[in-house]
C-alpha cells in the first residue's frame, strides 16, 4: 500500500500536461526510497537551524542547480511564510545585498560551497569564514539541509518535474504568484 506522501505526489505526475514533460514518476517507481527521503525532509523541517535558513538555502541551491520545480516551489513557500519580496529577489545577489544578516550570509556561502564543491573540496578559508559566524552544531545541521535540497534538485532536474505542477497539492496557490 502506498504511503500518503506517494499518493499525494503521484497525483501531480498523472495529469495529461505533466505526462508530456515529466520523464518518469520517481515517487512511484522508487516508493520506499522516496518515502524515506520525504521522512528525512519532514524531520529536518523541525530542526531549529533548518527552519531559520530554509527559505534562503533552498532557493539559492535551486538557483545554482537550475531546478525550476524546486525554485518555483520554494519561492512560493517563502512568500506564504512572510518572506519579504525584495529579499527573495536579492538571494541571487546576496554577496552585495544589505538585506541579509551575517548569519544568513554565512549560510548562503556554505550553501554555495556545498552545492558547487570545488575539485579540492571545501577550503579552510571558507570553512573558517563560516565558522566565525555559525557554531559547529549549526554548520552541521545546515549541511544536512543543503544535502537535502541538492538531492531534491537533482531529482527535479533529472526527471524534468514541471514547475507549479504541485501547487494545489502543497497549497502553494495561496502565494498568489500564478
Amino acid at each position: 500500500m502506498p504511503t500518503p506522501y506517494i499518493a499525494i505526489i503521484s497525483l501531480h505526475f498523472t495529469t495529461e500536461r505533466n505526462l508530456m514533460s515529466q520523464r518518469l514518476n520517481y515517487p512511484e517507481l522508487s516508493a520506499d526510497l522516496y518515502s524515506k527521503y520525504m521522512n528525512f525532509n519532514l524531520f529536518l523541517k523541525k530542526n531549529k537551524t533548518a527552519k531559520e535558513f530554509n527559505d534562503i538555502v533552498t532557493i539559492r541551491a535551486s538557483q545554482l542547480n537550475g531546478c525550476a520545480f524546486c525554485l518555483d516551489m520554494h519561492i512560493k513557500q517563502a512568500k506564504i511564510t512572510g518572506e519579504r519580496e525584495l529579499r527573495l529577489h536579492h538571494i541571487a545577489i546576496w554577496h552585495e545585498s544589505p538585506l541579509f544578516s551575517e548569519r544568513e550570509k554565512a549560510a548562503l556561502l556554505w550553501t554555495e560551497t556545498l552545492t558547487h564543491l570545488a575539485a579540492k573540496g571545501v577550503s579552510d578559508q571558507i570553512y573558517q569564514q563560516v565558522q566565525e559566524v555559525l557554531p559547529d552544531k549549526e554548520i552541521s545541521d545546515l549541511s544536512f539541509l543543503i544535502i537535502l535540497i541538492n538531492g531534491w534538485n537533482r531529482l527535479g532536474v533529472a526527471f524534468q518535474v514541471e514547475p507549479g505542477s504541485a501547487d494545489v497539492i502543497y497549497g502553494l496557490n495561496k502565494a498568489g504568484l500564478n
